[in-house]
Formats: structure tokens, sequence, C-alpha cells
């Protein structure tokens, strides 16, 4: 099949959306299929709406774009939108209203979570032709191969990574962790954070490590014993996929998707809980070391889920179009037919 992905991939770590996108093309590309990210050719079979923003850098093309591709060039092509974005992410406004809007061109709608899909059903969107389809990590490179086991003895690692600074990542927490680290957790952890900082946040007692990505990425999560997020409302998110995947039990917010990526392979936790649920997840590490070993959240379950979806829209879509057709001949032949039979009896008159 041939697939146009609406997204502009980038080199280099730039987010889980970006890491998504380049291991969707390089999967459906090496199962044999045609990948590309416009709309200049006219045999597409499947368009996966990412961002219908314009403004967006990571944006190939927008719905309005694709209206016009279905109404001028392929009509038969099947438009799927998938929806990681909401106003809750990131404190915006408009962009669950503009979101309904864009995804009236989609055929059929693949959210990220089911915490995204109820906000969008609540505002309005109809989710009858939908399905969630969680995110999943890269197990070639996050992975638990040579992953030492905590002993117990030595500090607590604890680590996490972002490549936005928006305040919803949870620097809140994070600053929150910072300061325990140079109080009551003093002799018993360590914290480190790899990713991009605010300027306002300055964290003393914690290893800052520049964004880094990969298998560079992979290893020095390793080198750690436990994963927190302190992410709020992240619809999905890449990071603690690629922790637990690594075997590191997760602290995480009860906010937003995250819980449906986590739930049974760490520890739920609040601002004022955080001293406590670092010492019943360390009292727990192994039990959670070793459930994170049935961890299923990886790209072999979310590429077969996307393939299979996409052949099946394709197959349905060819379907509908040839019954459509069929009955469009059957009426256009049997108006010739009552026309003809006016057209003679006119004559006897």
């Amino acid at each position: 099949m041939k697939i146009s992905i609406g997204a502009n991939i980038f080199n280099g770590p730039w987010g889980g959306g970006n890491l998504f996108f380049k291991n969707f093309v390089s999967h459906f590309r090496s199962n044999g299929h045609d990948v590309i990210n416009n709309l200049a050719e006219n045999d597409i079979d499947i368009i996966l709406l990412t961002d219908p923003r314009k403004e967006s850098e990571s944006s190939s093309f927008t719905h309005k774009d694709i209206s016009k591709y279905l109404k001028y060039i392929n009509p038969n092509t099947v438009v799927v939108h998938r929806i990681n974005e909401c106003d809750e992410r990131k404190s915006t406004n408009g962009v669950n209203s503009f979101y309904v809007n864009a995804n009236k061109v989609a055929h059929y709608t693949v959210f990220v979570s089911s915490w995204i899909r109820d906000i969008y059903k609540s505002f309005g969107m109809n989710v009858e032709k939908s399905k969630v389809i969680l995110g999943g990590g890269d197990s070639k490179v996050f992975n638990q191969n040579d992953k030492p086991i905590w002993n117990g003895n030595e500090k607590l690692k604890i680590v996490t990574h972002h490549w936005s600074s928006n305040e919803n990542k949870g620097f809140e927490i994070y600053q929150e962790l910072d300061y325990l680290l140079g109080n009551e957790l003093l002799e018993l952890v360590e914290f480190t954070y790899i990713g991009n900082l605010p300027n306002s946040v300055n964290l003393k007692n914690t290893k800052i490590i520049k964004p880094i990505h990969g298998k560079n990425l992979s290893d020095e999560l390793k080198k750690h014993h436990v994963y927190i997020t302190a992410s709020k409302n992240e619809p999905s998110g890449n990071h603690h996929i690629e922790a637990a995947q690594c075997g590191l039990p997760i602290l995480y917010l009860d906010s937003g998707g995250i819980p449906e990526y986590c739930q049974g392979f760490g520890i739920s936790y609040k601002k004022e809980t955080l001293i406590e649920k670092i010492d019943e997840i360390s009292k727990n590490y192994n039990h959670y070391f070793k459930e994170l070993k049935k961890y299923p959240f990886s790209n072999n379950q979310l590429h077969s889920e996307y393939e299979e979806l996409f052949e099946k829209l394709i197959k349905n879509h060819k379907t509908e179009s040839n019954t459509k057709n069929f009955y469009f001949f059957h009426f256009f032949v049997n108006a010739q037919l009552q026309l003809k039979k006016l057209l003679n009896l006119s004559r006897n008159l």
C-alpha cells in the first residue's frame, strides 16, 4: 500500500512524536510499503493526518490540503487522523475545537489513549469510527540487555528525560525532588535529569545531561534504577515507555494517558507523598523489575495494529465504493428504461 504521513521528520533528539514518525516510516518501508510525506502523487491508499496546524513545524500538510486532494485528485483515498494533542497537554486554548473541525475530513480516528479519546468525545467529536492504539518504543534499542539489578545497598538512582521544557512536564515535582536530595534524601537517592530545562529552573542537587537519543539514551537510562515522570495531562508520551523497556520501575502521576502505560509497572504518587512512594518503590523494586520483563508496549505491537487497521479500512472502503457504484449503475439503467418508456408512450399518443 502507499501511505502518506503528514509529518516532517528531524534527525537527533526531537521528542516522542518525531520518534513515532521515524519508526513508523522505517517499519512500513521495510515491510514493502511505499511511504511519503506529501500529497503530490495520485495513487495514495492511506493518508495519515498527524497535525492539522499549518504553523506546526512537524506538519507536512493539513486537513485543508487533504480535502482538496480528495476532491480534485483521488476521492478513493482513506484518511486516518491520529490524535495526540489537546489543550490540556500544554495549557493552550483552541486546539480541541480546531481538531474537532479538522477531524471532519477523516474516515477514521486513532487516539493514543482512552484519556484523550474521552476529552474529544466530551468536546463533541464523533468517536464511533475510532480506536485507541497505545504507543510503543523500539525494543531493539530500549531493552533490558546488560541492565544490572539494583542491589539495595547503593544509593537509589532515579532518572527522567524530556525533550520539551514546557512547564507541564512536571518541573515543580523535579524541583521538589531536587530539594529533598539536599535534605531528607541526601544519603539515600541520586537524581539525573536528561533533556531541556526551562531557564527558570535551577536543580542544584541534580545531575543534568543534555538531550541524547537512541542507544546513548538507552545506555544512560540503564545506569539508573527507578524512573520518575511528573508529566501532567500527557496524552501518551514516549519517555516512560523507553524507561520501562529498559527495566526501570516507574513513579508516575495519575494524570493524562500515562497511567494506561504504567499501571502494574510502578507506583502512582502525588507531590506530598513523594518520599513515601520512593521508599515504597525501593522496597518493592525486585517485584516491579520482574514485572517489566512482560511490558507489552513496543513498536512491534504498535505497527501491527496500524497495519491491520489500514488493510481493513482500505478493504472496507473499496467494498463501500463498489456498492455505491452498483446502486448508481442500477439507478442509471432504471432511469434510462423509464425514459425510454416515456418516449415510446409519447410517440404513441
